[in-house]
């Protein structure tokens, strides 16, 4: 297998592979990915049967984490929008916000769902509230789009307790408490830099919102409120109570709560019974509206697993690569400080695709030279985390799921998701780092 600097010149022309074909050649982005994972075990010297089997386990690994997930999400989109609930999610929130500022109250909804809840799952699950609220308030859905998946991403990132700030605090030894205070100051800047991206730069890119809404159904005639959020709110609750059962306090003990917590609360058991929920928005029971509504969702969601499965392939067949170690071994040998966490992660992050993984990685490569940077104090060590966590959002593109996740439920093609998604996770990146660095002098 190739090793060294080649393989960041097979990464790059693999990118550039998919930007060409989608963009250019407008082949589906489906055969587009696979192509290029193909093209990625092949060109580094991967095996050729260690080829096949990763593009399929990667394939269906992504998708045994968000399948279900996707379809269940979807199934909740389609009764909301045939039963004109999304109509009553849209007047609510708008009433209470304003329509000017539609995407603020997306780009803040989102950074509070993703604190317990993944970030591509939450998408999902706000999905159809943010087709709404485009809708309504006549919004580009780029705008609304990428307000949603910045304010997820900033938490993601950096606040526990999603999953890869606290694996890489328990690997520094930061101070938990310390990490999720911190994660929530960090945070700011990188909700606000995404806002102001989406509403100054991706407004230039209209996107009409797929998602019909008769703006003059009286409503009298709407879904309640409480009907209309039940089956988005309610998931979220039990996927939150998930996460604060797992929290090292054990606040829920050891025992059949918890387990009976982790069941009702893990995304793929929280969004079917949020589909059932969804039934109370049926008109009657009645098999045109529960296979007719539930097989149209169907039929939305095949298009989008298939790309999100694609892209896990392809991201896969990148793990399988020794790239993510060549950059972290190289990267090491530089003395930059509180910089050096950022640059690593954010290495790792655009090579593989997987934020967990490139805080992960980042962490355990950086914890032994910790006395060394003289970043080994408490509030070093959280700040650290923050540093991993501001590389690991830094930057979305194509061999990330959230990236498809994004792109496909908001109707963006490719190079538009790049100029808008993707760059906005740079920039959020790249300011978090500044701030995290002028946190640095200050505290440390």
């Amino acid at each position: 297998m190739l090793t060294g600097p080649i393989l960041l010149v097979v990464l790059l022309l693999s990118i550039l592979f998919i930007i060409f074909m989608t963009a250019k050649i407008k082949l589906h982005p489906f055969l587009v990915l696979l192509l290029a994972a193909f093209g990625v075990g092949l060109f580094s010297g991967m095996p050729l049967l260690d080829v096949v089997k990763t593009v399929t386990n990667g394939f269906g690994g992504i998708l045994r984490y968000i399948g279900i997930v996707i379809i269940s999400g979807t199934i909740i989109g389609t009764i909301l929008e045939k039963s004109k609930g999304t109509l009553t999610l849209a007047n609510t929130v708008l009433k209470l916000v304003g329509k000017a500022k539609a995407a603020l109250a997306m780009s803040l909804t989102g950074a509070i769902v993703s604190i317990p809840v993944f970030c591509d799952s939450g998408f999902v699950i706000l999905s159809s509230l943010n087709k709404s609220m485009a809708k309504k308030s006549k919004i580009s859905m780029a705008t609304m789009a990428v307000a949603l998946s910045t304010g997820l991403y900033a938490t993601h990132t950096l606040v526990p307790p999603t999953p890869g700030p606290i694996a890489a605090a328990g690997t520094i030894g930061a101070d938990l408490g310390m990490v999720i205070l911190l994660g929530l100051i960090t945070s700011i800047p990188a909700i606000i830099v995404g806002y102001i991206w989406s509403i100054k730069f991706c407004s230039r890119y209209w996107i009409e919102p797929d998602i019909e809404i008769d703006v003059n159904t009286e409503e009298k005639l709407l879904p309640k409120t409480f009907e209309a959020f039940s089956p988005i709110l309610i998931p979220i609750i039990l996927i939150t109570l998930k996460s604060i059962a797992d929290f090292p306090s054990a606040i829920f003990g050891n025992g059949s709560l918890k387990t009976i917590l982790d069941f009702i609360g893990d995304p793929t058991v929280a969004l079917l019974i949020g589909v059932f929920i969804s039934f109370k928005l049926l008109p009657s029971w009645d098999e045109k509206y529960i296979n007719g509504w539930v097989g149209e969702g169907l039929k939305n969601a095949a298009t989008i697993i298939m790309i999100t499965g694609a892209g896990g392939a392809f991201g896969a067949i990148l793990k399988a690569t020794p790239i993510g170690e060549y950059l972290g071994q190289t990267l090491s040998n530089f003395n930059l400080g509180i910089f050096l966490p950022f640059i690593i992660a954010a290495a790792l992050k655009t090579a593989q695709g997987s934020s967990t993984v490139a805080l992960i990685t980042t962490s355990a490569i950086i914890a032994p030279l910790l006395p060394s940077l003289g970043l080994d104090g408490a509030i070093a060590k959280a700040l650290v985390v923050m540093a991993t966590g501001a590389g690991a959002m830094t930057f979305s593109h194509a061999n990330d799921s959230y990236f498809w996740v994004v792109s496909q439920f908001s109707n963006l093609d490719t190079t538009t998701a790049y100029k808008t998604h993707s760059m906005g996770t740079l920039l959020q990146g790249i300011v978090t780092m500044i701030f995290i660095s002028i946190l640095t002098i200050i505290l440390v």
